[in-house]
Parts: structure tokens; sequence; C-alpha cells
């Protein structure tokens, strides 16, 4: 069995950066406190949930993981799948943009309302949420990964305004 030494040291760990290039911080995937650019507090009680969710996904999950996200497939950005943030348990999560990714599927077309507010909350977090449908993602995955590359492009120069704001 693997044990983990944990390191002590009179530096704190500098705040990872919000664009590409910059200097390497531990991690902020993890949602440890003073690690990475910024915590996101969750539910610890969603991490099993999260866990099977990630053991059984949805067709359309399956195949925008494999076929875009999946391994830093898509422009070298790390996506995790089912992320607790906050009370929610998010389908994709890129910490390094601060994007979340949806897929919404049939019993998403009843819970308009569900959505919205979600979104807000995880929008005060700090965080750009994206939407797509499961027929999206399952009969024009070509489209999606276009309109991703779009909203990134236009994600950049924000995080780049918030990185240098925060050195000020």
């Amino acid at each position: 069995m693997r044990t983990r030494k944990m390191m002590m040291c009179d530096k704190p760990t500098p705040l990872a950066p919000l664009i590409r290039g910059g200097l390497k911080a531990p991690s902020p995937d993890k949602g440890r406190v003073g690690e990475g650019s910024a915590y996101l507090p969750y539910n610890k009680n969603l991490t099993a949930i999260a866990r099977e969710n990630r053991n059984n996904p949805t067709k359309a999950e399956g195949k925008i993981w494999n076929e875009v996200l999946r391994m830093r497939q898509f422009a070298s950005y790390k996506f995790l799948r089912q992320k607790p943030i906050g009370g929610y348990i998010v389908d994709f999560y890129c910490s390094e943009l601060r994007l979340v990714i949806e897929i919404d599927g049939d019993s998403h077309a009843e819970s308009v309302e569900y959505d919205e507010e979600r979104t807000k909350i995880l929008g005060a977090l700090g965080l750009t949420v994206v939407r797509y449908t499961n027929d999206e993602v399952l009969t024009n995955i070509q489209g999606v990964y276009d309109d991703l590359w779009d909203t990134i492009q236009k994600q950049i120069p924000l995080l780049s305004q918030l990185s240098t704001a925060g050195k000020a």
C-alpha cells in the first residue's frame, strides 16, 4: 500500500494562475483549503454519489467524455467528471477555466427553474456554466466541440483580467 508523505514548509502555497503559462501550483480540483486558485465548498456526502455517477455515465456523458474532454484532449485542459461543488454534482468541471459543463437529459426539460437556480448559485462561486442537451451531444458532437471552443476563447481574456487584478 502506498502512503503519502506531507511536506511542511514555511512558504504558503502560491495561487494558481488563471491563464496558461504561469507558475504551477497544487491542483484546486481536490477542494483543499489554501491550495490552488480558490477553494470551492462542497457537500462531502455527495462524494459517494459522484463516484457512482462516474461509474454509470449516461450515453451523452460517455460520448463527450471519451471524444472531447478525457485525458486533456480538449486544448490540453483538465476536466473532471461528476465533481461535487456546493450542494450539487456537476457533470464536468475544469478548474483552470472555472468552467462547468452540464449535459441536460430528458429529466431536465421538466426542471428549468431548478437548473436556473443551480446556474445562479454556481455563477456566484465565479463559475461559468455551459449547458448542452443529450441530443446535441449524441447527434452533433462537432457542434458541441465548436461551441465549447468559442466559449473558452471568450473566457480566456476574462480570466486574464481576473488574474492581473488579483496581483494588484
